[in-house]
């Protein structure tokens, strides 16, 4: 939180992976891993995996600075209605972007006669505008100018299909789709720039920046069960315990000798519990450990099992993610998204996912004073996350948008810092089931083995699924119908 003869096989769907390794994990957040995501790229779970390129402006806010970059781009046009057909546009968010998955936005695609176009964020993957990620250099990583090159993107796609089709003034219908944090940027897309889509759906949409995210280890402790949950906070009093007495063996017992700092040792071990519940395998963890309890077999050593044969072997997470010696490094690797998002938390939404004042499962170690002093040693003195600006900026949860379809898993500890109720305009929806986790609606296939969205005879959906999936459709239908021949500048 070693073997242990009680571990059952750990049973996985690839479809639940590879929307990890599409949604990007780190701290909490999925940062993509690299194994996992060669392991997938050339398989039948990408519409398309062909780059293209776009100019794109590197400082969207100066009259002066005319700078710009390469921004990676995949477009899918085997759906699309020629010409008038609806246009797509899928917001990679804080991860590499190797392509359009073949996810339940492909269903989607397919039923509304769609073109998908999907823009990699600035900075990660392949569409960095530096050579060296300096914390100088990433000045221009924000939310802000990730909308903006959103919507420049998404005028210049509009005018080459017009020229395509040699026409002028005419606008298709977008619509904009995003999970996680580029669910947030979907939501405040439509926020910031209405006349440019007719509508959004905001999965697991973090819109609310939170400083310390308490609700968020509780939401663990919920999903977890009364049984499970002392357990897990039993093996972090252990954990706690023998750092005092044991440090170098104890993190050599989880393979995370590298974690000097007892913080980023802790969290890596909170984070390894944290995904069986935010993608939606909470018996992967719980069974066997609720076992070990009972087997009276040794309860670190069981989690040391777990962690590394599942967050480590099958979840393919890197320890060194954790590292702040690794975060400190400023050289640009498309694979490594870890130190830019870290950036973002530490600037802009911080999510501090610290330990409530009591009844925690994660370590009380974690607390703000740990979040800070990495914001300072990984990027210097002075940078600290300006969550207040940001809520002024965008609204958080009072977010002031309309045509905006937020959707949330019952058991994904990111939901509370989602707009969970319903507003004129707004509809929300909480997806309720034993497994419903972070972007379940939007999944390949949630919960199967090994099938993807397409092969709809071997998916095997929850009916509470199935049902936010209807109302998502009639919303779509409905808007699209409505911005449909009005042209942007009168939607």
């Amino acid at each position: 939180m070693g073997t242990m003869r009680l571990l059952k096989p750990l049973v996985v769907s690839i479809s639940s992976l590879f929307f990890v390794a599409l949604s990007g994990f780190a701290h909490g957040f999925v940062m993509t891993p690299r194994s996992l995501i060669n392991r997938l790229s050339q398989s039948s779970y990408y519409l398309t995996t062909k780059e293209l390129w776009f100019d794109q402006t590197l400082d969207h806010y100066s009259p002066y600075d005319h700078r710009q970059f390469k921004q990676r781009y995949y477009e899918f046009l085997d759906y699309f209605q020629v010409p008038d057909g609806p246009i797509f546009l899928k917001i990679c968010g804080e991860s590499s972007c190797n392509g359009i998955s073949n996810d339940y936005l492909g269903v989607l695609a397919k039923k509304f006669g769609a073109a998908v176009v999907s823009l990699e964020h600035r900075y990660y993957g392949k569409s960095s505008p530096f050579k060296s990620h300096t914390t100088e250099n990433l000045k221009y990583l924000s939310s802000k100018q990730a909308l903006f090159d959103l919507a420049v993107f998404r005028q210049w796609y509009q005018e080459s299909l017009n020229l395509k089709r040699n026409r002028t003034g005419v606008d298709n219908s977008w619509f904009v789709f995003g999970v996680s944090y580029s669910g947030a940027l979907s939501a405040w897309f439509r926020l910031k720039f209405p006349h440019l889509t007719c509508g959004s759906l905001a999965s697991s949409a973090v819109v609310h920046a939170v400083y310390n995210y308490t609700d968020y280890d509780k939401q663990v402790g919920e999903s977890a069960g009364p049984e499970c949950k002392a357990v897990l906070q039993e093996i972090t009093e252990l954990v706690d315990r023998s750092l005092e007495t044991n440090k170098k063996e104890l993190k050599k017992q989880f393979d995370a000798a590298e974690l000097e700092i007892d913080g980023d040792f802790l969290y890596f071990l909170a984070d390894a519990a944290v995904v069986a519940f935010q993608y939606g395998h909470p018996d992967a963890l719980c069974t066997p450990l609720v076992e070990a309890k009972k087997a009276g077999v040794d309860l670190v050593a069981a989690y040391a099992k777990y962690v590394k044969e599942y967050f480590i072997g099958t979840f393919c997470v890197s320890v060194e993610t954790y590292n702040q010696k690794h975060l400190k490094n400023t050289a640009v690797k498309e694979g490594s998204s870890d130190r830019l998002w870290w950036f973002q938390v530490c600037t802009e939404v911080a999510y501090f996912q610290v330990a409530p004042s009591n009844d925690t499962v994660r370590s009380s170690k974690i607390d703000t004073k740990y979040h800070l002093d990495l914001c300072k040693n990984v990027f210097g003195e002075g940078i600290y996350p300006e969550v207040d600006v940001t809520n002024i900026y965008y609204g958080g949860t009072n977010i002031a948008g309309s045509k905006i379809i937020f959707t949330n898993g019952s058991q994904d500890p990111w939901r509370h810092a989602s707009k969970q109720t319903s507003s004129p305009g707004m509809p929300s929806y909480i997806i309720t089931c034993h497994n419903c986790g972070h972007g379940i609606d939007m999944r390949e296939c949630p919960q199967s083995v090994s099938s993807i969205e397409g092969n709809a005879q071997s998916c095997n959906i929850p009916d509470a699924v199935n049902k936010v999936r209807q109302k998502m459709i009639e919303h779509i239908n409905l808007w699209l119908s409505e911005c449909k021949g009005l042209g942007w500048h009168s939607m």
